[in-house]
């Protein structure tokens, strides 16, 4: 059962890292008009965690459903990105939402600075609690899979 769930959160954490990725890449490409410095960098790391996400999800799902008993895909390096990439995400909102500022965007139209910055905090934190999430999936594919005597390919 838990296999199945793994799959569907890392797809799902590939899905999101990827609308993150469009989103502060468009952000680096408006950074002349960037409030600060420190915005400016809190983009491009976000930016970096985006691809970073995208990447590693795009391999780990290949590796899972391809089957292959290959080093990066075993539930011990998996966990270990995991929890890296969560730290990441954590970071990146935390400082960002700081950064921000708690303006809700009321009175602002639909499509504006405000609901985009709000869109990449918001994304951020989103993306910390899918790593968390597959993390947990992992570790009950793990004590799952302990329990079945006919072994599994990544255990």
């Amino acid at each position: 059962m838990a296999g199945p769930l793994l799959t569907a959160f890392s797809g799902a954490t590939h899905y999101s890292g990827s609308s993150e990725l469009g989103l502060t890449a468009y952000w680096v490409h408006l950074l002349e008009d960037a409030p600060s410095s420190r915005f400016k960098s809190l983009i491009i790391f976000g930016l970096f965690n985006s691809c970073w996400t995208t990447l590693f999800s795009v391999a780990y799902v290949f590796w899972i459903i391809d089957g292959a008993l290959h080093g990066l895909a075993s539930i011990g390096s998996s966990g270990i990105w995991l929890a890296i990439t969560a730290i990441l995400w954590g970071v990146f909102a935390g400082l960002f939402h700081n950064e921000r500022g708690d303006s809700n965007c009321d009175g602002a139209p639909a499509i504006s600075a405000c609901r985009q910055t709000l869109a990449i905090e918001a994304m951020g934190w989103t993306e910390m609690g899918l790593c968390i999430l597959t993390l947990i999936a992992a570790c009950f594919w793990v004590r799952s899979s302990r329990r079945n005597y006919r072994g599994s390919y990544y255990v």
